[in-house]
């Protein structure tokens, strides 16, 4: 059983992020929850990391003193789970905005799914999704892509040391990815449709791992409200 002083201390939260939730949403569920707990007026507590409202899995979460040591995890080796759809574009390149292009797919094999990863695989540009938070000229990039405007997007480096095929079941192509700090799953999954000399979107993402943590240990952060709530009845 944890005190006020190890959560003002500093703690690593583990948490399974719900689908349709925010990253910001499951802090404040934790802030509220340890705000209660412990009659506090303020807490530190910052999540090293975004996943999108359609991803699920690993957040960690931060606690005081440890709020500090965010960066470190941000720059952390990540691994994704998921599923690319091909035949298909959306703008955001997942599924927060509707396809807005078909492409054939008669052509594409099991053999040429598994060959087009190696294209991926080690240093490679990306470009990032319009549908970002990402800054440009003091503006997310979601405002510009709204509002139907085109921006000139750089292109940023990025390390992919893993990218397995797990399962084909056409249209849909499941996948393992391992990379490294600001890769873009989404991007990854349009530029593989591309590759494909096709179009694909991310049709659903889940964080397994970030560094050595793992989503196997991570709770719910409405469990997590139930078991720290359940100290006050106690």
């Amino acid at each position: 059983m944890k005190t006020k002083e190890d959560y003002l201390n500093g703690q690593i939260l583990l948490i399974d992020k719900p689908l349709g939730w925010t990253s910001f949403q499951a802090v404040n569920k934790l802030k509220w929850v340890l705000k209660k707990r412990f009659s506090l007026k303020k807490i530190k507590i910052g999540h090293a990391g975004t996943l999108d409202p359609l991803a699920t899995g690993l957040l960690i979460i931060c606690t005081g003193k440890f709020t500090k040591r965010i960066h470190e995890f941000q720059g952390q080796e990540k691994e994704y789970t998921g599923t690319i759809t091909l035949g298909g574009t959306t703008p955001s390149y997942d599924l927060e905005t509707a396809v807005d292009k078909t492409f054939t797919t008669d052509h594409i094999t099991g053999a040429l799914v598994h060959e087009t990863t190696k294209k991926f695989i080690g240093e490679i540009d990306q470009t990032p999704p319009m549908f970002s938070a990402l800054k440009k000229d003091g503006k997310r990039l979601y405002e510009y892509a709204r509002e139907g405007k085109k921006v000139e997007l750089q292109t940023r480096k990025v390390t992919l040391t893993k990218f397995e095929i797990t399962g084909i079941e056409f249209p849909h192509i499941t996948f393992r990815i391992v990379c490294s700090k600001g890769t873009y799953i989404r991007s990854i999954a349009h530029d593989f449709g591309k590759a494909l000399n096709s179009g694909g979107y991310l049709s659903s993402l889940r964080r397994t791992k970030i560094g050595v943590y793992n989503v196997d240990k991570a709770i719910d952060p409405e469990v997590f409200e139930e078991i720290v709530l359940k100290e006050l009845d106690t």
